[in-house]
């Protein structure tokens, strides 16, 4: 499969792209790294006052390759702004019509200018391109912002879709 992601720019500024990038790459490679901190991290200062132990970071990080988002049956796509690397989105297929959402990250300082709708768009686009029509995620609770974007984007809370630790919200939408 050729690329699957043609991406219009965010209406407010042409700075945004997405393209894919393998899963292994540096870029993805550092961008993995930093969601999973921010959101171990996020995690661990609610329920327990202290961030990620160290060694349990690397081990979490080294467990999850990526390597169900590369072709055939996914993607990971790498949001850029001004064409710095700042964001991930994963889209991989879980049956010949349903597609998960994964790693959907935008980079703290880069938050706030139109990017996780531009990526979430592209997310989509890859989605259908792989031949869904339907695409599921699961968050926290605590990923209040996560959650909010997607009910913007017409995603609907439904049914636990998943068994994972962590997940605590699943949402879905029919991909048009």
């Amino acid at each position: 499969m050729t690329d699957p992601v043609t991406v219009a720019p965010a209406a407010e500024s042409a700075i945004w792209s997405v393209a894919a990038e393998a899963y292994d790459s540096d870029v993805a490679r550092a961008l993995w790294r930093a969601y999973y901190t921010e959101v171990s991290d996020r995690w661990y200062l609610l329920h327990e006052g202290r961030v990620t132990d160290p060694a349990e970071l690397e081990r979490e990080i080294a467990a999850e390759s990526g390597g169900d988002l590369s072709a055939p049956g996914g993607v990971l796509l790498v949001a850029r702004y001004g064409g710095e690397a700042v964001g991930t989105a994963g889209v991989r297929m879980l049956d010949a019509s349903t597609a998960e959402l994964k790693r959907v990250f935008v980079r703290e300082d880069m938050r706030g200018k139109g990017g996780a709708a531009v990526l979430l768009a592209a997310a989509e686009d890859a989605a259908r391109a792989l031949g869904a029509g339907r695409l599921i995620l699961d968050t926290r609770t605590d990923l209040v912002e996560a959650r909010a974007l997607y009910a913007r984007h017409g995603y609907e809370e439904t049914e636990p879709l998943t068994e994972r630790p962590y997940a605590e919200h699943w949402f879905a939408k029919v991909l048009g």
